[in-house]
């Protein structure tokens, strides 16, 4: 677990993704917004699990890349717990590789995103402020384009 600014991320991987995930704590405390205050848990699972989560919880049949699980109760870790991600390896590989860049960076593009979410911002409902605000973080943590831009406008994300 680390910590700065009020946020500690734990994050949980199979030792396989080791080379995707090296530094992603670090990373994501550096990259989130400053109000970000509170616990997150990032989990890096595989496709089959992430296809059994999204039948449990959103009733799709299909894997997508990250859910994002706010904190219903109060806080185990430090500070207020803000919830758990979920981020299916296999998905990220295949964008990744279509993207034309490596795990790691699709991992944080994701990881970001999952992390607004559990901050509040809905892309689907609040008229840009989250596509502003990931914008803007992705070109300080230098990121290539971020989830929500690369999505067609009129499509959701999953």
């Amino acid at each position: 677990m680390t910590a700065r600014r009020g946020l500690t991320v734990d994050v949980v991987a199979p030792r396989h993704a080791a080379p995707g995930v090296r530094g992603l704590a670090a990373w994501l405390r550096r990259a989130a917004p400053a109000r970000a205050r509170g616990h997150v848990t990032v989990a890096l699972i595989t496709d089959q699990r992430m296809r059994q989560l999204n039948a449990t919880y959103r009733k799709t049949d299909k894997a997508t890349d990250v859910l994002s699980f706010p904190a219903l109760g109060p806080a185990l870790a430090p500070g207020p717990d803000l919830g758990d991600l979920a981020i299916a390896l296999g998905v990220a590989k295949r964008q990744a590789h279509e993207y034309g860049h490596d795990l790691a960076t699709e991992v944080r593009i994701l990881a970001l995103h999952g992390l607004l979410h559990l901050l509040g911002y809905d892309h689907e409902a609040d008229q840009g402020q989250m596509r502003r605000l990931e914008e803007r973080l992705r070109q300080r943590a230098r990121l290539p384009v971020g989830l929500i831009a690369r999505t067609p406008r009129g499509r959701t994300l999953p």
